[in-house]
């Protein structure tokens, strides 16, 4: 989900609130296929499909319709509860448990859930990494990051800047798309609230990577914001040892983004009073 934030909001400028809903609409629609007897890897590839097509649409919303990115992500992310439910079959959530998941496969091989669950992660984690560091150095790659770093200037060298944020858009929900599936194998069941504020998490992590680690060349950079997302748990873990209630998790979510913002302007502060 961070990778697919980050693509978003540093390589495309483009503030997208879609991923609340694509989130969810990830987890929806594998467990549906899963219920209904999917195999789960064709349920995880039908998530990403699905991920895919919200993230086109918002695209089309901006390109096509002119719609502000902001109130473009808004559009599809409310239109999104609505479908989301449908494709639950009119339910709040769907219960996985005793069916067949990415998760219990990997337990069949004698491997038990939390490790099941690690090596998933660690191998998607992986994958993502090598193939969108050499899909940001492709020609169209490329496109996408000039799309995002001065759009007037590529237009000018005649690339369609419609079509690359389109792309990136559908690219950046699939992956949300992808996260929101995996997280509905682990947990054993979707729920149609659970993209809520999954945008201030992901801006989080993505923000906490990049002050911590500061990595410029793009290999790093995904894995800072990686090691980001890691980082937010363990201060949310903290948190929580330390007595916090539960319910005010948001909060800090928040606060955590703020002082990541404004971390560089605190540091140029202290170095001036120093």
């Amino acid at each position: 989900m961070v990778l697919g934030i980050y693509l978003t909001f540093r390589v495309l400028d483009y503030a997208d609130l879609t991923v609340e809903g694509s989130f969810t609409l990830g987890a929806a629609v594998v467990s549906q296929a899963i219920v209904n007897g999917y195999n789960p890897l064709i349920g995880t590839l039908m998530a990403i499909l699905a991920g895919a097509i919200a993230g086109t649409v918002t695209g089309l919303f901006h390109t096509k319709l002119k719609i502000t990115p902001l109130l473009s992500g808004i559009l599809t992310m409310t239109a999104l509860y609505s479908i989301n439910l449908r494709v639950m079959g009119g339910k709040a959530n769907i219960s996985l448990l005793r069916q067949d998941t990415l998760i219990t496969y990997l337990q069949s091989w004698g491997l038990s859930k939390d490790a099941a669950s690690l090596a998933l992660g660690l191998f998607t984690i992986t994958l993502l990494i090598f193939l969108l560091n050499y899909f940001l150095k492709t020609e169209i790659g490329l496109a996408l990051r000039a799309t995002g770093d001065n759009e007037q200037m590529i237009k000018s060298l005649g690339v369609n800047t419609d079509t690359a944020k389109i792309f990136g858009l559908a690219i950046s929900n699939a992956l949300v798309a992808l996260a929101g599936a995996e997280v509905a194998q682990f947990n054993n069941f979707a729920d149609v609230n659970m993209g809520i504020g999954m945008i201030v998490v992901g801006l989080a992590s993505v923000i906490i990577g990049e002050v911590l680690y500061g990595l410029e060349n793009f290999p790093g950079i995904l894995i800072s914001v990686v090691l980001g997302s890691v980082v937010y748990r363990l201060v949310i873990g903290v948190v929580l040892l330390f007595g916090l209630p539960a319910t005010d998790l948001r909060l800090v979510s928040s606060l955590l983004v703020v002082l990541a913002l404004a971390s560089p302007r605190i540091k140029s502060r202290l170095k001036l009073t120093a």
